[in-house]
């Protein structure tokens, strides 16, 4: 349902895969917000102020007025349910369609995401924090290459879109994913690249880059 009378939306960090989720999603339903430009292990998710607002200390989080919400999934889901519009609506509508994106977010926060590539980053470059770990670098890269197989295989028909015809949320997780990938040179198939590349030329993409890039934010 659109609300016809946004509040005040502040969202609350910047610089990664994760921050870039909510910001390219307020950039895709056109809407205005103040950026809080807090880095990950610099101490500001730490503060007392931000601790009171997410006691988990993690980046992202969304005010709107009086509610909170964290996890970028979550938040990019709620901006859509609540200021989305017909013609621009992240999250399809119809049951099975819906279904489907559902499939598709959890596949990708799960198996993609948390399971593969933060654990590459854990032990890779924030190694001085978590450990050196070359056995579950390698593991976690394998099981990334095994798990892409289920994006390649729906991608071979050049969908421009995951579910339906337009972009919807699982479209902002594959993509980061991707582009996550791409960065920790994790190889990444053909058709995953093409589907990356449509997508990455959006302009609320592009926008959302760069409000969340730290240099500039």
């Amino acid at each position: 349902m659109t609300d016809p009378s946004p509040r005040r939306l502040v969202l609350w960090g910047v610089g990664t895969s994760r921050t870039l989720r909510a910001h390219w999603a307020l950039h895709e339903l056109g809407l205005d917000y103040e950026c809080r430009p807090i880095l990950p292990r610099s101490g500001e998710t730490k503060t007392p102020e931000y601790t009171s607002l997410n006691p988990r200390q993690k980046i992202p989080l969304l005010e709107d007025g009086d509610f909170k919400i964290a996890e970028s999934p979550a938040i990019a889901a709620y901006l859509s349910n609540t200021y989305g519009t017909c013609e621009n609506s992240l999250i399809p509508t119809e049951p099975r369609a819906h279904a489907t994106w559902l499939e598709w977010c959890f596949y990708t926060v799960t198996e993609l995401d948390a399971t593969s590539l933060y654990v590459m980053r854990r032990h890779g470059d924030l190694k001085h924090i978590y450990g050196e770990a070359p056995v579950a670098l390698e593991s976690a890269s394998a099981y990334f290459a095994t798990q892409l197989r289920h994006a390649e295989q729906a991608l071979q028909d050049r969908r421009p879109f995951l579910v339906g015809d337009r972009l919807t949320t699982a479209d902002i997780l594959l993509t980061t994913c991707l582009t996550w990938a791409v960065d920790y040179r994790v190889p990444v198939t053909a058709a995953c690249l093409n589907y990356m590349e449509t997508i990455t030329a959006r302009q609320a993409y592009r926008a959302g880059l760069a409000a969340n890039n730290p240099r500039t934010a």
